[in-house]
């Protein structure tokens, strides 16, 4: 079976999506985690275009990849002019890289009303640019922009300019569904038709690798992509987490483990699979966004239960309801606690944390029913793993507090002509001694934190590896107006793990302490262990 080369255009492609900027040396970054991957082709960006690719593409010189081609990225010569005077194909080979990826046109209506082109002279300016790739020793990558929508408004053309490419020896062509509406089936019969038609048009004495290049504006870029390959295509473009223009682009992070786990089609080498989480969190967090829950295999949500009876059924074999381990994409299982909750849950959750239910006369039973009140009451404990192993150690008598609070007073002061300001005072207690601080902060909250570390600090000193990464207050119910209860959640890390715990009062600062109080004893705690 024919192996997949996996082809990233998140340092190019990716970029284009809202919101989705990197630096030159970010991108490098990048560049060397999906080299770790055992990624085929990375295309670095567009040299002609802008100075911080072509920085981008000066230190990627300098480094040694030990799967991936860097490929740098543009357009076929304009209209008129030699390939050789071509600014943009002149800044692709002073690139250096070892392979070039250009675009050319394959739909009529982009030749002749967006270019003001004749189809003969586009034919011209694939043919010619690919050639002078050739020439100067690259490997050329050709995609066939608009491809699909091409085909359907003209198909003898489009083909065309497949040909024209492969004439010239372009190493791959690909299919590009550019606006990214072209859906499965068209996809697959445009496909199997165009590959043909190709080994028709080489004979016996060449082959035709082709690849695709979907997008995601009707939500079918990883199962056009799916449906490309299964009628022949070698080469798979996307980015990590389907970063993109518009609705972005295939995501890799699904299109991978489908290849590989599921369709068992070499792809990244198999051992590497297991970083993928890893490597979809590095580039979100890189990118500055938050990473999406709900997507597939790497999500935080993908491998997450909620109702009891899933969890009873995967307690029992965990492929009743998960359709692949998620250790294979180094994603781990998890179980939620809530007002769906069983006895199945709270005994799986408890067993996971270390926590022995029986000790102290207490069952799952009864602490189902209380997590049940307290949810009707405005907690909310699948997504407060912290709160929820402090909780299960309270109803067990099994929590060993490791800082007591005595009190705390929190001010606010504003003037007319600055921003309000912070101030907090805190008493808390470490076994028989008390501390008293005070700090201030861009808020009540902040202040608050900063008043507990520094009377924690001189208790524990690792709490300099510790720090708030998001904070959020929910109305519970809206009703009652200002004097309803609010939900506080907030979530933590240390270099070695990430938690989140959860505060519920009328008062949003008793609610933000509760979260953030019970933040801090978890941490703690695993300093202990």
């Amino acid at each position: 079976m024919k192996p997949i080369f996996i082809y990233d255009t998140t340092l190019r492609d990716g970029t284009q999506g809202e919101n989705v900027t990197f630096t030159a040396d970010e991108k490098l970054k990048i560049a060397m985690r999906l080299d770790e991957m055992g990624i085929h082709y990375i295309e670095g960006g567009w040299p002609g275009s802008n100075p911080r690719d072509m920085r981008f593409f000066d230190l990627a010189k300098r480094e040694r990849f030990q799967s991936a081609k860097i490929t740098a990225f543009g357009s076929t010569r304009k209209p008129g002019i030699k390939a050789a005077d071509d600014p943009n194909l002149k800044a692709i080979i002073e690139s250096g890289t070892p392979v070039a990826a250009i675009f050319g046109k394959s739909w009529p209506l982009h030749v002749q009303s967006i270019m003001n082109n004749t189809l003969e002279e586009n034919l011209a300016m694939i043919n010619e640019s690919v050639e002078h790739l050739k020439t100067n020793g690259r490997e050329v990558v050709y995609d066939a922009e608009h491809f699909f929508d091409g085909f359907k408004a003209d198909s003898a053309y489009a083909e065309k300019t497949l040909m024209a490419a492969f004439d010239a020896g372009a190493d791959f062509l690909v299919l590009c569904d550019t606006n990214g509406g072209s859906l499965p089936h068209e996809v697959e019969t445009i496909t199997r038709s165009v590959a043909a038609s190709l080994k028709q048009h080489a004979g016996d004495n060449k082959s035709v690798k082709l690849g695709i290049h979907t997008h995601n504006d009707c939500g079918m870029a990883a199962a056009n992509t799916i449906a490309a390959v299964n009628c022949g295509a070698v080469m798979v473009h996307g980015t990590i987490n389907g970063y993109g223009e518009r609705c972005g682009n295939a995501d890799l992070t699904t299109i991978i483990p489908v290849l590989s786990a599921k369709m068992k089609r070499p792809c990244i080498p198999e051992n590497k699979l297991s970083g993928l989480k890893s490597l979809s969190r590095y580039v979100s967090e890189t990118a500055n966004i938050v990473p999406q829950n709900t997507r597939p295999f790497v999500g935080k949500s993908a491998f997450a239960h909620k109702g009891g009876i899933h969890v009873s059924a995967i307690m029992k074999e965990s492929r009743a309801y998960e359709h692949l381990e998620p250790e294979v994409v180094g994603n781990q299982r998890r179980v939620l606690i809530s007002d769906l909750a069983g006895k199945s849950n709270v005994e799986y959750k408890a067993e996971e944390m270390g926590i022995n239910l029986c000790a102290n006369g207490c069952d799952s039973k009864t602490i189902v029913a209380a997590i049940k009140q307290m949810e009707d009451e405005g907690y909310q404990f699948d997504v407060a793993d912290g709160s929820f192993k402090i909780m299960l150690e309270k109803f067990t008598n099994q929590f060993r507090p490791l800082f007591d609070l005595e009190s705390f007073r929190v001010t606010i002061e504003k003037d007319k002509d600055f921003p309000c300001s912070a101030h907090a005072t805190i008493k808390i207690s470490v076994g028989d001694t008390q501390e008293i601080t005070a700090a201030e902060g861009l808020g009540p909250v902040s202040a608050l934190d900063n008043a507990l570390r520094k009377a924690l600090g001189n208790f524990y000193p690792n709490l300099d590896t510790m720090q708030l990464v998001d904070f959020k207050v929910r109305v519970v119910d809206g009703r009652d107006g200002t004097g309803a209860k609010v939900r506080v959640f907030i979530e933590s890390r240390d270099k070695d793990r990430i938690w989140s715990t959860i505060g519920v009062s009328e008062d949003i600062i008793e609610a933000s302490w509760q979260a953030l109080a019970d933040s801090f004893q978890y941490k703690l705690s695993k300093e202990a262990e």
